[in-house]
């Protein structure tokens, strides 16, 4: 009987170490409000920065230098793609496309 209240004893000491909640948990202000508003939560991004971000890139897709824009027209053509591989871009885009002359 002894050894059974001593034991109990032990359980919970061992239960109140684990179990202890620290006073620093509590001081945190997402304890009592974990969520927080739409407002603040984006109040880190600026909108004017994500549209010129996005404006940025458009600009940039429409001013590529022209070997890029070849090489694009070029993998979009599988045998251009095939030829690139083991002669260049440039050459399997004069190859596939060079004759070609648009008024």
């Amino acid at each position: 009987m002894r050894t059974l209240i001593i034991f109990m004893l032990l359980a919970v000491l061992v239960m109140a170490a684990t179990c202890y909640e620290s006073h620093e948990s509590m001081e945190s202000h997402e304890y009592l409000n974990p969520f927080i508003n739409r407002r603040r939560a984006n109040d880190f991004i600026q909108a004017d920065s994500r549209l010129e971000a996005i404006t940025r890139e458009r600009i940039m897709e429409r001013s590529k230098a022209p070997h890029e824009h070849q090489r694009e027209i070029c993998e979009d053509y599988y045998p251009c793609e095939l030829y690139a591989l083991r002669h260049g871009y440039a050459a399997a885009y004069r190859h596939y496309f060079g004759r070609r002359r648009t008024k």
